[in-house]
């Protein structure tokens, strides 16, 4: 009789899992992967560059070697591993760093601390406390935020320019707009569409900043706004992402009433997320998404497909459908009758 053997790496592979993502956010940190972006450097270049001590520098860069992220050829020299050079070098247009960093930055802490979360029900963000108030009264608070929110949907975002068939739709309106990093792809993909970002005043100059960037000023604009109090602005399409597992359930329902008021016949909502598979056994980053929504809002999840379909439709909506995007994103799209 063959015995099955067994053992207890898988275990431990989660178990050690932190000490990967730290040594790839500390990278990021000392902008290692901008640097080789300008050529490769051997041991003693980096060390100098990055202005380490040397003890362990070797160790560090050989691990990302492991990891994937750099290689290293017959000379000893460090180069940008394809995916690192494309996505992890701050000049890159598909840099998505800026949500990496916003983890470094603030992300561990909290989650530290998740066993006292599971325990007492309350987010465990010290900085974010029971809301967005000091993040967005504090300037270097909100630039670190905002580009982690751009890291996190900008590929998302490429996705979605290309997906949704916006050749029937003249305008948008980017709900919770951040920098405006959405709808740059979109009037990027599509010279017809023009739009409007809402989000809280203070975001205003951050938005103007990169739309000029990206030399759009002339179609999008921003449009200062509480969706708590104020009515959304009206468009033919609106966008909500990563928007709705910030809140309850109650307040994840009234967005999508305002949303519905907002949009004319024949508009539609896009709901962009990472959301749970609807048996909630596979899609493991959108439950520890879920989770992070436990330790850094007060009232914060995600959800499932299903979830939002139901919620879409008791909010007036028709002909909700749910397609891939990229990096752990879906978008839900819906149409008012």
């Amino acid at each position: 009789m063959q015995v099955e053997s067994t053992t207890p790496d898988h275990i431990f592979e989660i178990g050690y899992a932190f000490w990967k993502s730290k040594a790839l956010l500390t990278a990021i940190e000392l902008e290692l992967f901008t640097v080789l972006g300008d050529g490769a450097l051997g041991l003693d270049a980096l060390v100098a560059r990055l202005g380490l001590a040397g003890r362990g520098a070797r160790d560090f860069l050989d691990t990302l070697v492991s990891l994937g992220l750099l290689d290293r050829d017959a000379a000893g020299r460090y180069a940008n591993a394809q995916d690192s050079a494309r996505f992890l070098n701050r000049r890159s247009p598909s840099y998505i760093g800026g949500a990496l960093e916003r983890l470094n930055a603030g992300g561990y802490e909290p989650w530290g601390a998740l066993t006292t979360a599971l325990r007492t029900g309350r987010p465990q963000n010290t900085r974010l406390g029971s809301g967005y108030e000091h993040i967005y009264s504090d300037a270097t608070a909100l630039r670190l935020f905002l580009d982690g929110m751009m890291g996190g949907i900008i590929l998302p975002a490429k996705a979605l320019a290309l997906q949704f068939p916006w050749s029937k739709h003249r305008t948008v309106a980017d709900i919770g707009a951040a920098q405006g990093c959405c709808l740059a792809q979109v009037a990027q993909a599509h010279s017809h569409i023009t739009g409007c970002g809402f989000d809280l005043p203070a975001v205003g100059p951050l938005f103007d900043e990169y739309v000029r960037t990206q030399d759009l000023s002339d179609r999008l604009r921003f449009c200062p706004g509480d969706f708590f109090v104020d009515p959304l602005p009206q468009a033919d399409v609106l966008i909500m992402g990563r928007i709705l597992h910030n809140w309850d359930l109650q307040t994840k329902k009234m967005l999508l009433r305002k949303a519905y008021a907002a949009l004319p016949s024949g508009g539609s909502l896009i709901v962009c997320e990472t959301l749970i598979d609807d048996e909630r056994r596979h899609h493991t980053h959108a439950l520890l998404q879920s989770l992070n929504m436990l330790v850094m809002t007060e009232s914060g999840f995600d959800f499932t497909a299903a979830d939002c379909i139901a919620w879409l439709q008791d909010a007036g909506f028709r002909e909700p459908c749910v397609e891939p995007l990229a990096c752990n994103h879906s978008m839900v799209v819906s149409m008012k009758q």
